[in-house]
């Protein structure tokens, strides 16, 4: 594989550790409170983990509800508060956001129970990965091109069946200071389904740094991060829907989805990235 498409298809962003911001830049609550929230987080994951048996005998609507109650629990334990816009559809939409943190798809399914699109690494997280393959998430594995056809085939698959699937077409995660740009291929799977866009954008108010992940976080040092941010609310407004059969191309979706999403999200000092 040469650089130039390694680099395409596993994109990268120009945010690391430099964009977090310091200790004393940050609004903290007391290791007591930390600690509670963490107790609250796994309470949270086991109940989740306690919903994987009955998730295959409840229709539809009940497995849109339990994810919905799910995720909600996992914000209330980390006393994240919820803002909403808009109103997302039910039934055969692509979901588009901009990318900040792990926090973006607990905070996408809280509020519209979606399909995620998630790195293939997601699977071997404890626990989350576990329950993400049983919500039907469909992985991506950015270290084999050849397999985009087919991860595109199967969003189209499932928007055919009327289902929702969320995507992050930035293609990883940015520290909300700075963005990429929302790369086509996963676009194309909503003009094959003819499937209505939805951009949505997600913001963190005035610690989208704080929560971001970057560069090389793991998940526990993320983690760390958010049990001890105060105050923290994340808001998830959805926009008009686009529809495919208005837009010529792929690109030219992702463009006007793009300038949705960063018109309704925070104001970015800039915009970095390839499009691929």
């Amino acid at each position: 594989m040469s650089t130039a498409m390694s680099t395409l298809w596993q994109p990268r962003s120009d945010c690391g550790p430099e964009c977090l911001p310091g200790p004393e830049a940050s609004a903290r609550v007391s290791r007591v409170r930390q600690v509670a929230r963490f107790f609250a987080l796994i309470g949270a994951l086991i109940g989740g983990v306690a919903l994987l048996p009955v998730l295959p005998l409840m229709n539809q609507r009940g497995r849109r509800a339990a994810g919905r109650a799910w995720a909600r629990s996992i914000l209330a334990a980390l006393e994240i508060r919820l803002v909403t816009k808009g109103r997302l559809p039910a039934e055969k939409a692509l979901l588009v956001s901009n990318h900040i943190s792990w926090l973006d798809i607990v905070a996408v399914l809280a509020v519209a129970p979606a399909r995620m699109l998630a790195k293939h690494d997601v699977r071997d997280w404890p626990v989350i990965g576990r329950l993400a393959a049983s919500a039907g998430t469909i992985f991506v594995d950015r270290t084999r091109p050849r397999a985009l056809p087919g991860t595109v085939a199967d969003v189209a698959a499932a928007l055919r069946g009327g289902g929702v699937v969320a995507v992050f077409p930035e293609g990883t995660t940015w520290c909300g200071a700075m963005a990429g740009h929302f790369r086509p291929a996963m676009f194309q799977a909503a003009l094959d389904a003819g499937a209505q866009v939805v951009p949505v954008a997600i913001n963190y108010g005035e610690r989208p740094t704080t929560v971001a992940f970057l560069g090389e976080d793991s998940l526990w040092v993320s983690l760390r991060r958010v049990l001890a941010v105060r105050r923290l609310t994340v808001s998830v407004t959805a926009t008009p829907a686009l529809h495919p059969e208005a837009v010529a191309t792929r690109r030219q979706l992702a463009r006007v989805a793009e300038a949705a999403v960063r018109t309704e999200g925070p104001v970015y000092q800039g915009a970095m990235g390839l499009a691929a």
